[in-house]
């Protein structure tokens, strides 16, 4: 019989990602039966947590990297156990070494170009703004309303460049006085850290830090539901502070206030989809759905697996950078519940998901069937063309 020894660096991760919780695991597999991986493929979070309790995880194998970060599993856990931070603990060890199977090293290549470039994707960071060289959007400046912390994807994805652009917008037509950072805006590192990449991490939120206080931010707007998590949940760790809101909140509060008026009849059959760090990791359900219901022609119907059940798309946890088999992609199954629907448009509020959910739409061949937007493309198509509204309140 083999006998094997306890991996000493994995329990010390462990220990202080929080150990003692771990203790409480009683090996219930819950965790296992809500992991959306096990409707593609056999995956047991349960047997990662018992095996990293007494260091002999495998940090050379894919098992640690499967994990979305999508939340299902500590949402339901009946002990408390954080498998989300189990996970991260164990990528740092593997990080630590450099051990990345072959499907994980395109984060690799991503962690470089956030090092280099302040973006995952490659792109020169003096070319973060060039989305908005046909618009009139200011650098922000000490005493705008607010601050649109554009991201990474909306900045240089050509498909969700659209997003920022509808968001630009939006903002306009309402009358808002806001600006961006342009190439001084960095990644908000959330991502990178769920991969382990902890060091990278806080490099990236200490620069952004420094220039939200140099530049007098005091209200952030985000189209990310990863950069409003982390901006809410993880910069307070370096004893700031900053007011985040979501795209999705934001533009409800404009349309209580007046400041937005739908008019133009959208007239398609629209289903949502909740992101995970917009539902089950903040809590955001109604916001998207209250504007989606003000929109004049819009008939809303609910998928299966929706708001704290929502069906990850499969891009948390740094996966948005890794190899995934066609066969095994979550967004594949998210978007065949969509067209169960009978829905025209899937529309979502993260640029992961969007990402995810049109390479699905290749996959499936649904181009002809199915659309897939951002609440704020919704929006801005529902806008009234009349002009924009005066400014006459705050948001």
């Amino acid at each position: 019989m083999e006998t094997l020894s306890p991996f000493i660096e994995v329990i010390d991760e462990i220990t202080a990602a929080g150990g003692e919780a771990f203790k409480l695991c009683y090996q219930c597999g819950l965790c296992d039966a809500v992991c959306p991986w096990n409707r593609v493929a056999r995956f047991s979070m349960r047997r990662i947590v018992r095996q990293a309790t007494f260091g002999l995880t495998e940090i050379d194998g894919e098992d640690i990297w499967r994990c979305t970060t999508c939340g299902r599993c500590p949402q339901r856990c009946p002990r408390g156990v954080d498998q989300i931070a189990v996970g991260m603990a164990l990528r740092r060890v593997a990080t630590q070494y450099e051990v990345f199977p072959a499907a994980v090293r395109p984060a690799r290549t991503a962690r470089a170009s956030l090092i280099s470039e302040g973006n995952p994707l490659q792109f020169e960071r003096k070319k973060r703004a060039d989305w908005a060289t046909d618009l009139s959007v200011k650098p922000f400046a000490e005493g705008m309303e607010v601050l649109y912390f554009v991201g990474c994807y909306p900045s240089y994805d050509p498909r969700m460049k659209k997003v920022a652009v509808a968001t630009a917008d939006i903002l306009t037509r309402a009358g808002i006085d806001f600006g961006i950072l342009g190439d001084r805006e960095n990644c908000c590192g959330e991502s990178i850290r769920k991969t382990g990449s902890e060091e990278v991490f806080k490099s990236l939120a200490r620069e952004n830090i420094k220039t939200f206080i140099d530049k007098g931010v005091k209200k952030i707007l985000v189209s990310s539901p990863h950069c409003y998590h982390t901006f809410k949940n993880e910069y307070p760790e370096f004893m700031v502070n900053f007011q985040v809101v979501h795209a999705s909140q934001y533009v409800l509060e404009l349309l209580n206030a007046g400041r937005l008026h739908l008019t133009t009849a959208y007239g398609k059959k629209v289903t949502y989809h909740d992101p995970c760090y917009l539902g089950r990791h903040n809590g955001i359900y109604d916001a998207p759905r209250d504007i989606l219901r003000r929109i004049p022609g819009l008939e809303l119907i609910e998928m299966t697996d929706s708001r704290k059940d929502s069906l990850c798309c499969g891009g948390g946890g740094g996966r948005i950078w890794m190899d995934t088999p066609k066969r095994e992609r979550f967004s594949d199954l998210r978007l065949s519940q969509a067209m169960q629907t009978g829905a025209q448009v899937l529309v979502t509020a993260c640029p992961y998901c969007i990402t995810n959910f049109e390479e699905s739409r290749l996959n499936l061949a649904a181009g002809d069937t199915i659309e897939i937007k951002d609440i704020t493309e919704i929006l801005q198509e529902a806008l009234s063309q009349a002009g924009k509204p005066q400014k006459d309140g705050q948001a």
